[in-house]
């Protein structure tokens, strides 16, 4: 029996890739490449879950699960390092999958990905659907309130999900908000011999499906529906609030100057009912967003508010600012809602990231003096925001003003 292997040197000596992580399907080691199965089979120690062991029993080698807690998962691999070693996963290993957290932690230099057709491409084949058009989501160990922000009219979703009782919950979403005709189609085990498939419609959804497996959702609009675009601008009404909200139009013209961007962190200060953060995190795919806020009522209001929106990931903080922002990941945008303070810009500046924008409003004299006073030292845009509704006045239409918001931004350069 042969002992450990050596870790290689490339020639600018750095390690050689030790490391494999190899896509599989529900075909087995048959479905894989010659070269990958030559991989696989040559292999002294393998991870993965019991599915993917058992796709690969034939296989004569160490056999490891995957570790509980599963954030050991990077301890357990580095542990595999003089040996052959394989990490098996499901599908493309980089698409949805554990192969790009290991790729964050272990050098890709070192490693081989080996991919696979993934769960999305069979999904699209069995629907005869464009991946170009499609959006692709998991849900798979996260919470599934985050599809909510994907449901449009017409939209086509593929989606991992997270056990037997998924779609079921996405059907009640679908329904609630007004797209209940949508159809659904639940694929489990694609291409394998026990690949099955479970159709139906989201108002009349009533399958029992097997616990692996990937959702289709084709959105149908009601008339009634309420239209939620990922836009910023959602109507006022969708927010539980206390009335101290960023209303629609400033809202929007908020996170504009916020600019949401793909993994971009956001601190909204003094959160409220958290329609900043909610839709900051609405606009991006990634977009992350920590809302600070001393009541608990709001803070209540908040998680309310983000799970009924699709923004589950929203953080929210209790206490003030400045303390309440010791200890929290630089931001890449931070929105005062109100009561900017000289300390409040010197810590929240401090800690902004370059490139990172700084938008606050204010309605009170005294909340617009401290504003100018920091544009005429700091810079930036000052504007002011009137915004004006028609109202019935008696049995005529008259324009009702809504309080005059000033707003001041800057990009930290």
């Amino acid at each position: 029996m042969s002992g450990p292997v050596p870790v290689a040197q490339g020639q600018d000596g750095a390690a050689a890739p030790w490391l494999h992580v190899v896509g599989i399907g529900e075909d087995g080691m048959a479905g894989l490449t010659p070269a990958t199965r030559a991989v696989v089979e040559a292999a002294e120690v393998i991870l993965g879950g019991e599915r993917h062991h058992r796709l690969s029993d034939a296989v004569t080698a160490e056999r490891i699960a995957w570790p509980s807690p599963f954030d050991a998962m990077i301890d357990t691999i580095r542990s595999m390092r003089v040996r052959r070693a394989v990490v098996l996963v499901t599908g493309d290993p980089l698409w949805f999958s554990v192969g790009a957290r290991i790729g964050r932690a272990i050098p890709p230099a070192e490693i081989v990905f080996h991919p696979q057709l993934s769960a999305f491409q069979l999904a699209a084949a069995r629907m005869g659907w464009s991946l170009a058009d499609v959006e692709t989501l998991t849900v798979h160990g996260r919470p599934v309130e985050q599809m909510i922000a994907f449901i449009q009219p017409d939209a086509r979703l593929l989606i991992l999900t997270t056990g037997a009782e998924t779609p079921a919950r996405i059907a009640r979403f679908l329904a609630e908000r007004g797209y209940g005709r949508s159809p659904m189609t639940c694929l489990a085990a694609m291409g394998g011999a026990g690949e099955r498939r479970f159709d139906g419609i989201a108002a009349e959804w009533d399958h029992e499906v097997p616990a692996f497996n990937t959702l289709a959702v084709e959105c149908v609009a009601d008339p009634g529906c309420a239209l939620q675009p990922r836009v910023p601008g959602l109507s006022d009404d969708l927010f539980r609030s206390d009335g101290t909200m960023t209303k629609r139009e400033v809202r929007a013209a908020t996170l504009a100057k916020l600019m949401p961007m793909r993994g971009a962190l956001l601190w909204d200060i003094g959160t409220g009912s958290g329609s900043v953060a909610i839709e900051w995190i609405r606009a991006a795919r990634y977009a992350r967003a920590v809302g600070i806020e001393p009541r608990a009522d709001r803070r209540a209001m908040a998680a309310e508010n983000a799970l009924a929106l699709g923004a589950p990931g929203l953080r929210i903080v209790e206490g003030a600012a400045p303390a309440a922002l010791e200890g929290l990941d630089p931001p890449d945008a931070i929105f005062v809602g109100g009561g900017l303070s000289e300390e409040v810009f010197a810590a929240a500046w401090g800690a902004l990231r370059p490139l990172g924008r700084l938008v606050a409003n204010a309605v009170t004299l005294e909340s617009e003096a401290v504003l100018m006073a920091l544009h005429a030292r700091q810079g930036g845009d000052l504007v002011r925001l009137s915004v004006e509704r028609a109202e019935p006045v008696g049995r005529l239409t008259g324009w009702r003003p809504s309080m005059t918001v000033m707003q001041w931004s800057l990009v930290k350069r």
